[in-house]
């Protein structure tokens, strides 16, 4: 106790502490509160990221199709989500590594060498983004949402605002992803039906017919080497 009072005795008499005070952004030529607003700017965009990765990459696609193929199989939860998110990301990586590279080398590492601001970093990054969204586009889709917003015909398609290209971008992947779910169903239905009509003529009338189809689906899926042709039909999708 004794030695706790002196050193508050010490203190109260002691120099004020010198007061420390931190301008952010004054001392590099921007105005203070640049760097704050620059560093939200970024959060912002840090949390917008899985939806960037939903809707303007091949990943809708992918994760719908994969979907469409345990569904058809009826095998429930088999694969588990967490394999097929994990397929759907690794495909989608795989896909967009050359579009990831462009943006890499005409944006991101000029932008960390400090060869240009944040504007002229994102105007460069979404170059390369737009090209692959707008291969993917249908022009229907393109115009209903430029008809919309009374937007002038771009001359390419760099001058197309991504608030357009976006959600023109996302309902196509989905009609394509259902189409290629369509036909993924067929040969599946097939056999439903084939064994649906099996047991109605045998008069089993109370024995589930997915319960006896399941193990056909399986095999077929396994002889023609399914999951490999799935892969190779939605890598050759994105081919175009």
């Amino acid at each position: 106790m004794q030695l706790l009072a002196m050193f508050v005795h010490n203190q109260a008499f002691a120099e004020p502490l010198p007061d420390i005070s931190i301008n952010i952004g004054e001392g590099n030529g921007e105005a203070p509160g640049t760097s704050a607003l620059s560093i939200l700017l970024l959060i912002t965009v840090l949390s917008i990221a899985p939806a960037i990765m939903v809707l303007m990459t091949s990943f809708t696609r992918i994760v719908i199709v994969l979907g469409f193929v345990r569904t058809s199989l009826g095998t429930q939860m088999m694969p588990p989500n967490q394999v097929l998110i994990g397929l759907a990301m690794f495909l989608t990586f795989f896909i967009m590594a050359p579009t990831f590279s462009q943006v890499n080398e005409t944006a991101l590492q000029p932008y960390l060498k400090g060869e240009m601001t944040q504007t002229e970093a994102f105007e460069q990054a979404a170059v390369p983004m737009k090209k692959f969204m707008f291969s993917h586009t249908r022009e229907k889709d393109l115009l209903l949402f430029m008809n919309y917003t009374k937007t002038e015909k771009p001359a390419s398609y760099e001058d197309i605002p991504l608030t357009v290209l976006v959600p023109a971008y996302a309902i196509s992947e989905l009609k394509t992803a259902f189409q290629m779910g369509f036909m993924i169903f067929i040969p599946f239905l097939i056999i439903d039906m084939i064994v649906a009509s099996t047991l109605m003529a045998m008069g089993m009338m109370m024995l589930p017919p997915v319960m006896i189809s399941l193990p056909f689906k399986l095999l077929l899926f396994v002889l023609v080497d399914g999951w490999y042709l799935i892969v190779k039909s939605l890598l050759l999708s994105f081919n175009t």
